[in-house]
């Protein structure tokens, strides 16, 4: 039971990045949503004081100080990147390639470290009971063997990896 949950938490805690994202969106569109309201609400409050030239005025102020700030936004953004692109191949100029391309690989090489470690562990243990004949003399014992060889924290752990992994697939791909 606690592997299922681990796997299923795995696969969910790899879809939060689009779940927070959709929720930036829904408070992005009631920003926008309010702003139009008040801006709507300012156009008319104009026209019905004959200032319609003036709103036009305004609303293209509005545009271009909207546009502006997206400008500065996106290049700020594009700064921030390029500046950490530029510190990392600073970084890799110096290093040999080796290390170059094990920076790319270290989040997969732990998951292949555990993993393997759970083979061996486990391929250990059920060497040494196979070949212990005096260990399993009915199939209760070869149940609780099997328990202790495949327990359940350790099903928890790889299901929430392989959860983690091949769940982000699925939440890229909406």
């Amino acid at each position: 039971m606690l592997s299922l949950i681990s796997t299923l938490g795995g696969l969910l805690i790899s879809g939060l990045p689009k779940l927070l994202d959709y929720f930036q969106n829904k408070a992005d569109q009631k920003h926008e949503l309010a702003l139009a309201q008040v801006q709507t609400e300012r156009e008319l409050a104009l026209a019905a004081a004959g200032f319609a030239a003036q709103a036009k005025i305004e609303e293209i102020r509005t545009e271009q100080v909207a546009m502006q700030t997206n400008a500065q936004i996106a290049e700020a953004e594009a700064a921030m990147t390029q500046g950490a692109q530029e510190h990392d191949k600073a970084v890799l100029a110096k290093a040999s390639t080796w290390v170059a391309n094990y920076i790319g690989t270290v989040r997969p090489t732990i998951t292949y470290i555990f993993v393997l470690e759970l083979v061996l562990i486990n391929g250990w243990l059920a060497w040494y009971v196979w070949y212990n004949e005096k260990l399993i003399t009915n199939l209760d014992e070869l149940v609780r063997f099997s328990d202790i060889i495949f327990s359940t924290d350790e099903m928890a752990m790889l299901g929430g990896i392989i959860g983690f992994w091949f769940g982000s697939r699925g939440w890229s791909k909406k």
